[in-house]
């Protein structure tokens, strides 16, 4: 793909990305949602994300990510469960990751 071509893209989705937000903010008076919605919308933030972090940690490329990138996740998770500093938490998890790499492992 040519460089105008991606440029034409990113600038395609900026544009639709404040298109979006800014009929949210322009029909927001407008649009009353029942109260059931407005109770789930958090939730289905949060599964939303969920399912996008399981996602990058399981899979590369459309196939299995092997045990090295979900050992590191899985460590980071513990650890900021643990609520250890931020820093920590991501140098720990690919210290793990880079450590099982280094015994072989994928």
């Amino acid at each position: 793909m040519s460089t105008a071509a991606m440029l034409a893209v990113v600038l395609a989705l900026a544009l639709g990305t404040y298109a979006f937000r800014l009929a949210g903010v322009l029909l927001a008076d407008r649009l009353t949602l029942p109260e059931s919605v407005r109770r789930l919308l958090p939730l289905a933030a949060v599964a939303l994300l969920t399912a996008l972090a399981v996602t990058a940690a399981l899979t590369e490329a459309g196939s299995p990510a092997g045990v090295a990138r979900p050992g590191g996740v899985l460590v980071g998770l513990i650890l900021a469960w643990r609520r250890l500093p931020f820093a920590v938490v991501v140098v720990a998890a690919a210290a793990t990751a880079a450590g099982l790499r280094l015994l072989g492992l994928p």
